[in-house]
């Protein structure tokens, strides 16, 4: 049976030794306006010392380092998440180093002898493109680049540098033209074989189309003795068997050369087709036309050595095209000209000349001019039913 006074005595440190005990002292009473005594948790954390502080300091800026090291070795890596980006591939070759036969070197070869022509007339300044062909000074360019100015011309060089330049001589109907500066250091370009190009030769065209001077553009061989006449409302009609490239030419290229695979000059750009109508400003479609290197070259031997060019002919007139086969009719043959020395008369028909279909009488003009006076030509003809060849030395004309 439980004893009362032992339950009452349950909490009573005299009577229980393992019941919680504590001594309480009562407090002072507090004098009037003064402030009780702050109490302090002897268990609470204390306020760190110096050496403390220090030393939390120091272990943090080494965490804070070691972390920023990892981070960007595994940035530069590529890992941490972040991936590598492009393949690895060998460095690119400086421009020192470009192969010759590459376009890079080939345009590297030429630039230097590319210049920038700009020639004052009544009308304004017109520009245009030109190349150095000799250690004197001479540069050739087309005739519609310096017609109409007063002879001379500002030439801007591949280096920004410029000189007077003067118009030595000028052929309107093969638009070619001769200037010349005086001026020490320049380098000629190097004159290729228009004749042994074929459809699809890499070609580039340089120059300074738009005013962009120093600008290098790729394309092909599209076509060869393209026939073309050309000319100004009131101006000279210009024939000649161009090249035809779809390099892109625009204006400011006219006078500048074109350039096969192994930098070496093939022709002189000098026109473009378009499809804006007349008087508006036509732009690069793709056709773009050069006069062979092989006429021009001759052309520009004939300016320099005696102010004027030599025009090759056949001696005769021609008219209209072939009523039933084609190509073109010879109106007259002159008495003493080359047609007549090979026994062709006035009603033939020119079918073919060394092989290039006449389908127009520009077409027999423009082949003509392509060869040099003396060059034998094969002429095939219509007389009546009967076909025939005959074999035509080319002579220069008496201008």
């Amino acid at each position: 049976m439980t004893s009362p006074w032992w339950s009452d005595a349950l909490a009573d440190p005299w009577r229980d030794p393992y019941a919680p005990a504590a001594v309480v002292v009562p407090a002072a009473p507090l004098e009037a306006g003064s402030q009780p005594e702050p109490v302090r948790d002897p268990d609470a954390p204390g306020r760190p010392g110096l050496r403390q502080v220090v030393l939390l300091s120091l272990i943090t800026a080494l965490l804070a380092g070691s972390l920023g090291s990892a981070l960007t070795y595994a940035f530069l890596r590529g890992g941490a998440g972040v991936p590598s980006l492009g393949a690895q591939s060998a460095q690119a070759p400086a421009l020192a180093q470009r192969e010759p036969e590459s376009l890079a070197g080939v345009a590297e070869k030429v630039l230097p002898s590319v210049v920038t022509l700009r020639v004052a007339s009544l009308g304004g300044i017109s520009e245009g493109s030109g190349f150095v062909v000799s250690a004197e000074g001479h540069i050739v360019t087309n005739d519609h680049v310096v017609s109409g100015g007063t002879g001379k011309a500002t030439v801007i060089f591949n280096d920004g540098s410029s000189a007077q330049g003067k118009v030595v001589g000028q052929d309107p109907e093969s638009d070619l033209a001769v200037v010349k500066v005086t001026r020490t250091g320049l380098k000629p370009v190097e004159f290729g074989d228009s004749d042994a190009l074929a459809v699809g030769d890499p070609v580039l065209a340089i120059g300074s189309p738009l005013s962009l001077a120093n600008t290098v553009t790729a394309g092909i061989v599209s076509a060869l003795d393209r026939t073309m006449q050309a000319g100004e409302p009131g101006g000279p009609t210009r024939y000649y068997a161009a090249i035809q490239t779809d390099a892109a030419v625009n204006h400011g290229n006219s006078g500048g050369p074109l350039v096969d695979g192994a930098g070496r000059v093939v022709g002189v750009n000098s026109t473009i087709k378009s499809l804006v109508a007349d008087g508006q400003e036509a732009g690069n479609i793709g056709l773009a036309f050069a006069i062979p290197i092989n006429q021009a070259k001759r052309v520009t031997q004939d300016i320099i050595g005696t102010g004027k060019a030599r025009r090759t002919v056949i001696g005769a007139q021609v008219g209209g095209t072939g009523v039933t086969s084609g190509g073109v009719r010879l109106n007259a043959v002159e008495p003493s000209g080359p047609a007549a020395a090979a026994g062709l008369r006035a009603g033939d028909v020119v079918l073919r000349l060394n092989g290039h279909p006449m389908n127009d009488p520009a077409d027999l003009v423009a082949l003509v001019r392509k060869y040099a006076p003396g060059s034998v030509v094969t002429v095939e003809y219509q007389r009546g039913t009967a076909r025939q060849n005959a074999s035509v030395t080319l002579a220069a004309d008496a201008k």
